[in-house]
């Protein structure tokens, strides 16, 4: 038996799954986490999934991620879901650096990934498709946390992480959560939102501005400031307070909540993740099936493991080694694509699905 993937579901995804498997029209939403170079890994599945397993499904279908995730997503939102991951991830994996890394460098990489993988004249295409509703969260910041200045934006960040510990209702004092979604559908997430909430309908104006902000890493990329149609400020990652997005899941949902990972765990927000006690919460996961790469699948790449952000300092001054680790990764993650098609199709899922909640993370 294939184990390369595993199927790991909330429970009323995996009773629904158990009894009857799992077809495209099974699926309300497909989130995205963030993580930047992680995603990788599962690249060929987000690819196959969209171009293969959904490309005859008619009723809409949202789209919802942060951060890389989004990223990914916006691309799958394209006409050609294969071309476009492709190009994202090549483009992401060619980031090159030379000297000192900034923020402002940082900004500009990412705006030359834009620039070549969301053109002005594609937004239209996303925000127009037949069935994709395409959707994400960024964050604007409060206080020193918004500011550019080196020393300030780290004691705001230190403060913020500090709070976190105590409880996540204090990010509330930092942050507040910036939902962009397709004027189309805007569905309702974040009915029950834990943070102060703004929502900003996407247009041509202000996608690609959203899109850089949710990706905008604090002290690694500078912010997005005064994006149209939101208040006024710099925004951040989307990942600060949703890094591996759940808590949006709205009361009705009616179908799957389709998650490709890359990690048995769900972490909520971005200073979560040095706290293996805060997860996301059971009763967001209930509708959700998460496919994830099996110890042993990762255990068989180079190095024993996936791509990292880190790797930009591991490889320092080699790019060379660096590129053809991601390629393999990108290459090896084929398997998962595979895995996942030969499941659904055949049925086998239903056997192969685990609740989620009694995996180990």
């Amino acid at each position: 038996m294939n184990n390369d993937l595993l199927f790991l579901a909330g429970r009323n995804a995996y009773e629904r799954i158990r009894d009857k498997g799992l077809g495209p029209e099974d699926i309300s939403v497909v989130a995205g986490a963030a993580g930047a170079a992680k995603w990788l890994i599962i690249s060929e599945l987000d690819k196959t999934i969209f171009s293969q397993w959904l490309k005859d499904r008619l009723k809409p279908l949202l789209l919802y991620g942060t951060s890389i995730g989004s990223w990914k997503l916006a691309s799958a939102a394209l006409k050609d879901p294969v071309s476009s991951i492709d190009a994202l991830a090549d483009a992401y994996i060619q980031q090159r650096y030379n000297g000192r890394v900034t923020p402002a460098k940082v900004k500009q990489e990412c705006r030359k990934i834009l620039d070549k993988c969301f053109p002005m004249e594609r937004i239209s295409e996303i925000l127009s498709h037949p069935v994709m509703r395409f959707n994400l969260t960024a964050v604007k910041c409060r206080g020193v946390t918004g500011s550019e200045k080196n020393s300030l934006q780290l004691f705001g960040f230190a403060l913020s992480f500090l709070l976190n510990s105590v409880s996540r209702k204090l990010l509330t004092l930092f942050f507040e959560r910036a939902f962009f979604f397709d004027p189309r559908e805007n569905p309702a997430f974040f009915e029950e939102s834990d943070f102060p909430i703004q929502r900003v309908a996407l247009d041509t104006d202000n996608f690609r501005h959203a899109l850089l902000a949710t990706g905008s890493i604090p002290m690694v990329m500078d912010g997005i400031r005064d994006i149209s149609g939101a208040k006024s400020g710099v925004y951040r990652d989307g990942g600060i307070l949703d890094y591996h997005p759940a808590s949006f899941t709205p009361k009705d949902l009616s179908g799957i909540i389709l998650y490709p990972h890359f990690s048995t765990r769900l972490i909520p927000g971005w200073f979560d993740k040095k706290n293996p006690r805060r997860n996301a919460h059971p009763e967001h996961m209930k509708d959700m099936l998460m496919l994830v790469p099996s110890p042993e699948f990762v255990s068989r790449l180079p190095y024993g493991r996936i791509p990292d952000r880190a790797d930009f300092k591991t490889f320092d001054g080699n790019d060379t080694q660096r590129i053809a680790f991601w390629k393999e990764a990108v290459f090896q993650g084929r398997r998962l694509a595979d895995s996942f098609m030969e499941s659904v199709s055949s049925g086998s899922i239903r056997s192969k699905v685990r609740p989620l909640q009694a995996y180990p993370n």
